[in-house]
Parts: structure tokens; C-alpha cells; sequence
């Protein structure tokens, strides 16, 4: 692919990410990397071979299309499935040995009796490993605590499936409110709760794990077995969770982000004061002046919403995109007869430091009142990933 629109993945800052977890956890914690939503658009196969080859214990997608991705690229760390599969896709959980998460005697009770048919179909004698999930507050998937010792039985009477370990997420672990900190920490109760409740029935838990990347930073005593870093894994701190607010509790953490969104300058347009730009008509000329016009819109990722009030840098100089994003393409007034910007140049929309970006994928969520993990998910397939 030639295109100009590119997201550049740095993969040693990707690999220095990962090293820097693994020094702020306890050496005895394992490590489970979220690589769901194509690696939040860095690119999952990357992301997964560099986890792999730094020792990383699990890897967290969301669907089993994801997983097969993974599977076929010749990943063989374990690979945790976090949504709900339909039953069609079930054998394949075995096939390619995808460790899913449970929480219903429904499901459980489905998955079972695919488990004994898988085997029976390819004369196996082995017990395949789930996850069970708890609600202890988010509202979406999980058992209840009380629910916990039963499910777990459930699992541990079947012939092919054993509990390899439990998690639950938190809800606002990545707020620093009082209400909110105190939140998190029911929440822990809740599944300490649950997991008692499972050895009381003579089980073992298996692996536990229930901070993401905020609870990991902040919440050092919910690590538990096993953690589970999404945002920062890719260079970003997840909401208040900040660089700042971390050093002022002595914590020392460091990351850096891992991918570059950019293109180039593909045509520069001669405009008279007066005249106006994009669909809606919401930006007019005040004065005669040049407009470069970029190939990059909210098709690729670069979303309607961060314009008006987005600036890009072509030749270390910052522009504003004027008018409404489009589709396909946005505009830039640099001003007129400006000698700094050609035909084919360079423009960084975010990235890192030594890209020469002045935006983060922070300066653009909170430009369009987001997050970062939506800014760079929101990268579609057809903006090509370079690896350097």
C-alpha cells in the first residue's frame, strides 16, 4: 500500500511499555495483555509476538475471530476470550485451545456438552481450562458473588472442563473521587467474597485477576494473581490515573506511546476572503489564504468531532483543520504564500515525542470529550500500520 494516510507503530516503545509493567508489578504477578480491537489499533499480531517474546503469560481479546487472528500467525501464549462466543463458535475454543470466560448454568452447561462432544469426536481425554467471570458492580457480564461456589461446581463435576481461574472488572477504578476509590474497594470485597465461596466447595480458584490498567497502578493490593494492562500497555494513563498523579505518591511509572496516525499534504487550494470550507459551511475565510487539503477523514479514524479546534504539524509548525471533517479528507489553513508547507509534506495528526507531533491521542480525546482508547481504536483497517 502507497497510500499517505499511515499509522506508524514504534515497536520498541511498545516493547519498553511492556518492560515497565512488568518491573511495577510483584514478580510473582502474572500478566494477561489486552490485544482485543486489533491491539486498540496498534496492530494485534504485533502486539502479541513482542508480548510474547518479553514472557508474557495471557493475552485478552474479545471475540474469537480475534483469537483465531492470533492462532494463525503462530501465537502460542494463552489467550483469554472475554465476550460471550456464540455456540457455533465453541468448537473452535477447543480447537485452538482459546481459554473463554463463563458465568451462566446456561452457558456453562452449553459449553459442556461441547467440551464432551468435541472430545468424544476426536477421541480426547482432557479438561479444557475457563475463566469464571464475576459481577461484583460493572453490570455486564459475571455470576453474582453468592453465585460463585455453585457455578464453580458446575464446572468441576463436568469430564472435560476445569476452572482454571476467576476475574471480574471494576467499573471507576480509574477515578480518584472518594465515592469512587470506595466503589472500587467493595468491589474487591465482592470478589474476595466469590472467591471463597468457591474454595469453600473444595475447589480451587485457579487464577485470579481483577485490575486493568488504572486498579494496576493505583490499587497495588487488588493485583491479586494476575493483571490485566489494556491503555497502558500502548503509551497512554488511563483517565486520573496520571503520570503527575503518580509521581505525587512517589510511584514511579513510566510509558510511552506507540503509534503515529499521519498523512500528507495532497493538494493546496488558493482561497479569497469570504469563501467557505466543508459540508455545513461552518468555516469562512476571513482573509485570502492557502488551504491544504489532506487525505484523512473520519473513514479512517480522524472523527468529525475533533474540528473545530484540532491543529496538525507539518514541518514542526501547528495548523487548524478548518470546516467540518469529511469522510474521506479534511482542510488546513496555512495561512498565505507560506513557504513551509509543499505539495506532499508530511502532517502529524499524534503520536509520540520523537514523531514531531505536538498532539497526543490524550489532546484529541479531549477534543472530541472522549477517551484515548476510543481515539486509537477508532483507526480503521484501511489506514495501513508501518511497523519501524
Amino acid at each position: 500500500m502507497n497510500r499517505c494516510t499511515k499509522a506508524i507503530i514504534y515497536k520498541e516503545n511498545l516493547k519498553y511499555n511492556l518492560q515497565q509493567i512488568r518491573k511495577y508489578v510483584d514478580k510473582n504477578v502474572k500478566i494477561c495483555v489486552a490485544v482485543k480491537a486489533d491491539g486498540y489499533g496498534h496492530n494485534a499480531v504485533l502486539t502479541a509476538q513482542i508480548a510474547q517474546e518479553e514472557g508474557i503469560d495471557f493475552l485478552a481479546v474479545a471475540t474469537v475471530d480475534e483469537a483465531l487472528e492470533l492462532r494463525n500467525a503462530g501465537i502460542k501464549t494463552n489467550i483469554l476470550l472475554l465476550s460471550i462466543c456464540t455456540p457455533p463458535e465453541m468448537n473452535d475454543l477447543f480447537e485452538y485451545q482459546i481459554t473463554p470466560l463463563v458465568f451462566s448454568k446456561e452457558y456453562i452447561t452449553l459449553l459442556i456438552k461441547t467440551a464432551d462432544l468435541f472430545c468424544e469426536t476426536h477421541n480426547l481425554n482432557t479438561k479444557f481450562k475457563v475463566h469464571l467471570a464475576v459481577d461484583t458492580g460493572m453490570g455486564r457480564i459475571g455470576c453474582y458473588p453468592e453465585e460463585a461456589g455453585e457455578q464453580a461446581k458446575l464446572i468441576a463435576d463436568s469430564k472435560h472442563l476445569e476452572l482454571g481461574g476467576m476475574c471480574t472488572h471494576f467499573a471507576v477504578s480509574d477515578s480518584l473521587s472518594d465515592d469512587n476509590q470506595k466503589y472500587t474497594m467493595q468491589q474487591y470485597e465482592q470478589f474476595k467474597i466469590a472467591v471463597e465461596n468457591v474454595k469453600a466447595q473444595g475447589i480451587n480458584p485457579g487464577i485470579c485477576s481483577c485490575g486493568s490498567s488504572a486498579a494496576l497502578l493505583n490499587n497495588p493490593e487488588v493485583h491479586f494473581d494476575m493483571v490485566r494492562p489494556g491503555i497502558i500497555t500502548y503509551g497512554y494513563y488511563p483517565d486520573e490515573i496520571t503520570h503527575e498523579y503518580l509521581t505525587s505518591k512517589g510511584k514511579s511509572f513510566d510509558i510511552k506511546p506507540v503509534l503515529t496516525l499521519e498523512t500528507k499534504v495532497v493538494a493546496i487550494r488558493h482561497f479569497y476572503k469570504g469563501k467557505s470550507i466543508s459540508y455545513g459551511r461552518t468555516y469562512t475565510c476571513e482573509e485570502d489564504t492557502d488551504i491544504a487539503v489532506l487525505p484523512i477523514g473520519y473513514a479512517d479514524g480522524l472523527l468529525r468531532r475533533y474540528s473545530p479546534g484540532l491543529e496538525v504539524t507539518i514541518n514542526g509548525k501547528n495548523y487548524p483543520v478548518c470546516g467540518r471533517i469529511c469522510m474521506d479528507q479534511c482542510m488546513v489553513n496555512i495561512g498565505k504564500d507560506n513557504k513551509d508547507v509543499h505539495l506532499w509534506d508530511k502532517v502529524l495528526i499524534f503520536g509520540p515525542k520523537e514523531s514531531g507531533a505536538s498532539n497526543t491521542a490524550d489532546d484529541l480525546a479531549k477534543l472530541g470529550k472522549t477517551i484515548s482508547y476510543e481515539v486509537l481504536t477508532s483507526i480503521t483497517k484501511r489506514v495501513q500500520r508501518v511497523i519501524i
